[in-house]
């Protein structure tokens, strides 16, 4: 028979072994969210930085978690207008005014719905040290990215339209009609989808089904009375000049014309977030175009989908299943080869890594899992599933 003392170590012991089980499943949990909420983070990340472009490299760490997820969970305030009328009216922005000061008044003037999302915007993507001081006509009809496009230069006889890497067509063209030309979105998109003989003849191309890949990206300073075709020419020109005759032999040596060396830039430009990744990205492609394997890029599917009413975006990220399945000339998972037209804007160091590509042995990549933007590249298929996060 057990002894009293006896009897109850063996409690302590039977009691031990039964939190035992409770802590291991405690902390399955707890690791089995930590991964969920990397992913749902990592996928708002890429989300924001197709909509808004990439965040400026002085922000802390902290503003690199914090900021992404209020620009997403507010991303369609920054891009909506408070009316859709609304009469021009005079800002002034003083030497030396802080941005959260500008901010501020702007919300007290009601040319903004909420001060502090504005200053978020400024900050995370650097606008917020290019702010100038001066006098600038603004009006209820203009969302607060465009105010802020806006307020980048202060001289108002000028209007500036800035074009990001990355942007396609209708983009562009949402940046056109709020920089204050008197441009519509739909008269500038128009434009570029049924191009001119005159737009055309301004880049160094035969014949293209649109001016997709050509809106060169640059800010640009035109006079506030220039109208449609005068953009136009301003942007195609200037991509003319950027591509000179090292670019052009380059693209010749790969084995490209200019359009499919644009159009795989693009796809470049939108699968890229370290500029000095692009030429390995570019390898991959030229590796699997080499060898008869689809592209398989998810940019293509993206631009294939179109505007997203319920994110706001016209990049869907993340992308399902069924998304990889849709019917389209531009989907690379189903279609080999390059898609018909390039699928955005690229820069410069994009056309670059195509008529200059690393000499690589990789035929995929894949984002890796530290959240730095880069990729990890991979020889077989294999090899390539054992990059993916776990």
């Amino acid at each position: 028979m057990k002894t009293k003392r006896e009897s109850k170590n063996w409690k302590m012991i039977m009691a031990q072994h039964r939190r035992f089980p409770i802590l291991i499943i405690g902390l399955v949990l707890i690791v089995v969210f930590a991964v969920g909420f990397l992913g749902v983070f990592l996928s708002i990340r890429s989300a924001v930085r197709a909509q808004f472009g990439p965040p400026t490299p002085s922000l802390t760490l902290i503003q690199r978690i914090l900021y992404p997820l209020e620009l997403f969970l507010n991303r369609g305030d920054l891009v909506s207008a408070p009316s859709f009328n609304g009469e021009e009216q005079a800002f002034v922005i003083e030497p030396g005014e802080s941005v959260s000061m500008v901010c501020l008044r702007l919300e007290n003037t009601g040319l903004i719905h909420d001060a502090e999302l504005l200053r978020t915007y400024l900050v995370y993507t650097g606008l917020d040290r290019h702010l100038q001081s001066g006098r600038f006509q603004l009006s209820l009809a203009m969302s607060p990215v465009q105010i802020a496009a806006e307020m980048l230069d202060a001289t108002p006889e000028e209007a500036v339209v800035s074009i990001l890497p990355g942007w396609r067509i209708e983009e562009v063209a949402a940046n056109v009609a709020g920089s204050g030309l008197a441009v519509s979105s739909e008269e500038f998109i128009h434009a570029a989808y049924d191009p001119s003989s005159e737009a055309q003849s301004l880049i160094p191309v035969d014949a293209v089904l649109s001016l997709e890949g050509f809106l060169y990206p640059e800010s640009y300073n035109l006079p506030r009375k220039a109208g449609l075709q005068e953009v136009l020419a301003m942007m195609l020109s200037e991509f003319s000049s950027a591509v000179d005759q090292s670019l052009l032999d380059g693209f010749t040596r790969q084995g490209l014309t200019l359009y499919e060396a644009v159009t795989l830039a693009s796809i470049v430009e939108k699968e890229a977030v370290v500029d000095e990744e692009k030429p390995m990205i570019a390898s991959v492609f030229f590796n699997r175009l080499a060898a008869g394997i689809r592209l398989e890029t998810d940019p293509t599917i993206q631009y294939a989908l179109g505007y997203q009413e319920d994110a706001g975006t016209w990049w869907k990220a993340p992308l399902s299943a069924g998304d990889l399945g849709v019917d389209s000339p531009f989907n690379t998972y189903l279609v080999y080869g390059l898609p018909p037209t390039p699928i955005c804007n690229p820069s410069l160091d994009s056309l670059r890594a195509v008529a200059f590509p690393a000499e690589t042995p990789y035929y995929f990549f894949r984002a890796a899992c530290d959240g730095s933007g880069r990729h990890l590249f991979a020889i077989t298929y294999e090899e390539h599933l054992n990059n993916a996060c776990e």
